[in-house]
């Protein structure tokens, strides 16, 4: 995730506020939908079409951070710094894309059978495993912040938030995995809890590189 310097312009201070709001709204979304107890409330459906709103708010988030890193890779001789967080953001982007597939597949299936055994959404290994790359460039980015466009464009608290996060998802599927000999998850508990931990941290990071509530005079 990317943060707002000081005296950004207007329609890039509305960019990353809109930013940050999607992966915040995503986030919580994601972290109620892994609570036992809200899916045992409001059903299998109900807590697909949470988890997939929160993917499409993740995909919204993702695809402004990829326009605000400049909506191409970039160039030759451009700094590594720069490339880091290009790629960062694309490989996130295709991450949240994965999560839509995998968040819809899981509603429909509710839909037609919400009363089966293990229905409801786990945490898609594809899309976990492209935000553990995003997020490792997004680290690389942060070691050359002296490189980077903007010197605030990566933050190292946010990026090693968004890694934990991803480090969580990595382990909500591997929990969700089934085991072929007994058509069982591997571990039910780090399916939910790795969701929940991981989309707290991303939480986190939005809240972390939230723009002021204000536009800077200077800046309108």
């Amino acid at each position: 995730m990317s943060a707002d310097p000081a005296g950004t312009s207007h329609r890039r201070y509305i960019r990353l506020r809109a930013e940050a709001w999607g992966f915040a709204v995503g986030s919580l979304l994601f972290a109620l939908g892994a609570l036992p107890w809200y899916s045992d409330a409001v059903g299998a459906v109900a807590t697909g079409a949470t988890f997939f709103i929160g993917s499409l708010c993740f995909t919204g988030a993702g695809a402004i951070q990829l326009l605000l890193s400049g909506r191409r890779p970039p160039r030759a001789g451009a700094a590594r710094a720069d490339a880091y967080d290009w790629w960062s953001a694309a490989v996130q982007s295709f991450g949240t894309v994965l999560f839509n597939v995998s968040t819809l597949a899981a509603l429909l299936a509710a839909v037609r059978t919400p009363d089966a055994v293990g229905a409801g959404w786990r945490s898609d290994a594809w899309g976990s495993a492209a935000f553990l790359v995003s997020g490792a460039l997004a680290l690389a980015a942060v070691r050359r912040r002296h490189e980077l466009w903007r010197l605030d464009a990566r933050t190292p608290g946010a990026a090693w938030l968004t890694m934990l996060g991803s480090l969580a998802f990595g382990a909500s599927a591997v929990g969700a995995y089934v085991m072929p000999a007994t058509d069982t998850f591997v571990s039910l508990f780090w399916a939910n809890l790795g969701t929940f931990l991981g989309a707290l941290c991303f939480l986190a990071a939005a809240v972390l590189v939230r723009p002021a509530a204000t536009v800077p005079a200077s800046s309108r």
